[in-house]
């Protein structure tokens, strides 16, 4: 039974391989056959920032407005079926500055002599973005669109030899991975160019910059004096093969992270003699007794990361100068060295402040553009964040509804400025950047609210405080099998007085006082909730709708309505009407316009030959549920709840409420029971505010 069960998982992964991709993307051919690739394809010859710019909008990008602001969101970041671990949510601004950057360095406009650096607060997806960039890349190198190709020498003595012959052992790769139009002889590539791009349009032009590195540089001397200088013999030694980045193989893609100072090393970035080899070679500046294996150099053509960038010892920076600028490197007893790679750094706000403090480092500041990546201030992508960790998929515990919001609408308000205007509260200017309307606000007063910050979302609580406090609350009432809104509030106060990155006691004050107003808006959500579900008769919103409607429309018109019990012409309802009105704060001197108004909607409706809808209306909807509401809550007697003693007709219109929560809302039966119980209590008190 084992045997046929092992047999079957066999087969199974031997027909999943794709051996067609695999023989793709371990591709070789002769020099001539590259050149051939070249001719039917001049993007594979991209320079780094061509590449990663190309990867980026190979997604997609689509515009938006936002407060009357065109904004450009690029789907990479955000593709849930690249990465979606990884995807970043409403960081738009920052990653549009992030795509400017890369497209002008792709264009050669001097952001490519550069070091990108990416600075803010902890846990604001500076890491995550450069992480995914990376990824992005390894994936990207996999495509037709993101092929590239390298070199390998054969260092043989047989003149006459059979490439296809030889085993994989008997081929050198150059160490740097490098392009193979470096082989050009550096006198000949200007009129080697010139005759590729003739009659080819601006877009499929070629450059050639760059020299070999010091490796393939000796290998390409010694076949030239070989064959006395004959150029095409020495090509038959070259087999040029697809190359694809993987951080894991370290291909392409350097990870740098600063050790403690005692322990830095510069030759992790430039490489390092082989001692071994010194014996062999007789010499250290021999480079077959040297191995080009640096971070710089194995990230040649991609992309090199440095974790913590200002942690890094002055040495090191200087390394990063004339690799930004110049792009090359200095490997120790070797000439400079070209390289060809985006070269990103993040760091946090305390070693920035040190960056500017620091006179020694004008060099490396004049060389650096600086990215902010703020926390997330629009609640319905900081929403996103939590919901990609604590989904069903991952999480088999319930995780009663609004849980999340509530967690992710303190985070938001924890690092939102006090708005200037005076009859604004921080709630509302949440709500209003999460696209919410307001009386009296416009989206010209979104953009003033923005304008007049200063350091909004560069301060606050991080998504891993958050994150943290949700899995403990998870652990804590595993046993429960569900968590609500509160377990998750009482574990995000708890923690903020152990928390590491609160210094003053007056940050911690007033963390502590949001999570009132977070506790108070989460009352305010689930006292509507109930309300829904109490007043979810579809019949009687109909019935209820369709009487205020025959009033408004005998008010406007001046005529009286007729009573269908009676039969008898009456005067319209007022009472009925502002019973209604009232609940969505219709004054009485605006209640003839507000007729009026839905009246005028009806008429337009009518004339498209469209009937009315009150879902279409949602102020409307809202006053006919909460009317609704008023009149069957006494009849349900939610209130009993709180006593306990409930009859049997309560009890079931009780549970067609709890029924209307689980089918509506996505409660389960506790997280239900819980709500009600709650809301109960709130009635009981006869806090009855709408």
């Amino acid at each position: 039974m084992t045997t046929q069960v092992g047999a079957s998982l066999l087969q199974l992964v031997s027909e999943l391989q794709d051996r067609k991709k695999f023989q793709e993307l371990n591709w070789t051919g002769s020099f001539s056959e590259y050149l051939d690739v070249v001719g039917q394809n001049p993007r594979v010859t991209r320079n780094a920032f061509q590449r990663i710019y190309d990867m980026i909008m190979s997604y997609g990008a689509e515009e938006f407005i936002d407060a009357k602001k065109r904004l450009i969101r690029y789907k990479f970041f955000s593709d849930m079926s690249f990465d979606q671990n990884d995807a970043i949510f409403g960081l738009e601004i920052p990653l549009m500055r992030l795509v400017n950057f890369f497209k002008a360095a792709a264009q050669g406009y001097g952001t490519e002599k550069r070091v990108l650096l990416l600075h803010g607060p902890v846990g604001s997806s500076k890491s995550t973005i450069v992480r995914r960039l990376k990824k992005g890349l390894e994936h990207y190198s996999r495509t037709d669109n993101g092929a590239l190709y390298t070199f390998d020498w054969y260092l043989g003595d047989a003149e006459d030899f059979d490439p296809a012959t030889l085993k994989e052992n008997d081929w050198q790769a150059c160490p740097m991975h490098e392009e193979p139009l470096h082989l050009v002889p550096i006198e000949l590539r200007e009129r080697f160019a010139r005759e590729f791009n003739s009659e080819r349009p601006e877009g499929e032009h070629i450059r050639i910059i760059g020299d070999l590195c010091p490796s393939c540089r000796y290998n390409f001397r010694e076949q030239m004096l070989r064959y006395g200088g004959d150029w095409s013999k020495v090509m038959r030694h070259i087999r040029v093969r697809r190359l694809v980045f993987s951080e894991q193989d370290r291909v392409g893609i350097g990870t740098f992270q600063p050790k403690d100072e005692k322990n830095q090393d510069s030759t992790e970035l430039t490489g390092d003699i082989n001692y071994r080899k010194i014996a062999i070679y007789g010499s250290d500046s021999d480079p077959r007794a040297f191995n080009f294996d640096g971070e710089f150099n194995i990230a040649n053509r991609g992309v090199i990361e440095f974790i913590e960038m200002l942690k890094l010892d002055v040495a090191f920076l200087y390394d990063l100068l004339g690799a930004s600028q110049e792009h090359k490197i200095k490997s120790k007893k070797f000439a400079q060295t070209d390289i060809d790679e985006v070269i990103i750094g993040h760091t946090n706000e305390p070693e920035y402040r040190r960056l500017e403090n620091n006179e020694f480092m004008e060099a490396l500041k004049d060389r650096t553009v600086r990215i902010d990546i703020p926390y997330i201030t629009r609640l319905r992508d900081e929403i996103k964040i939590y919901e990609r960790d604590f989904n069903r998929r991952n999480v088999r515990v319930h995780i009663a509804p609004h849980t999340l919001e509530v967690a992710a609408m303190w985070a938001v308000l924890t690092r939102l400025e006090e708005p200037k205007k005076p009859n604004l509260t921080l709630l509302q200017k949440l709500k209003l950047y999460n696209g919410k309307t307001l009386p009296g606000f416009t989206e010209d007063n979104i953009k003033e609210l923005r304008k007049e910050t200063q350091r909004e979302g560069m301060e606050g609580i991080s998504p891993r405080y958050i994150q943290d406090k949700i899995s403990n609350a998870l652990v804590n009432f595993q046993e429960d099998g569900y968590i609500n809104p509160f377990m998750v509030l009482n574990e995000l106060e708890g923690g903020l007085k152990n928390h590491a990155l609160i210094n003053a006691e007056e940050d911690r004050k007033r963390y502590k006082d949001l999570l009132s107003v977070v506790k108070e808006e989460y009352t305010e959500i689930v006292k509507n909730e109930v309300q829904r579900a109490i007043s979810a008769d579809e019949e009687a919103i109909k019935r209820l709708c369709g009487n205020y409607i025959d009033n408004i429309k005998a008010y406007t018109q001046r005529e009286r309505v007729r009573n269908k019990f009676t039969g008898q012409s009456e005067e319209p309802d007022e009472r009925l009407m502002r019973s209604i009105e009232e609940k969505i704060d219709i004054p009485e001197s605006r209640k003839d316009d507000f007729r009026r108004e839905i009246m005028n909607y009806i008429g337009a409706l009518a004339i498209e030959g469209r009937s009315f809808d009150y879902k279409t209306n949602e102020r409307l909807h809202k006053a006919l549920e909460l009317k609704l509401f008023e009149d069957q809550k006494d009849s349900i007697k939610l209130t009993s709840l709180v006593s306990r003693v409930i009859d049997k007709d309560t009890q079931e219109k009780i549970d067609v409420v709890k029924a209307r929560l689980i089918r509506d809302f996505g409660y389960n039966e506790q997280s239900a029971t819980d709500v009600l119980n709650y809301v109960a209590s709130i009635f009981a008190r006869g806090d009855t505010k709408n």
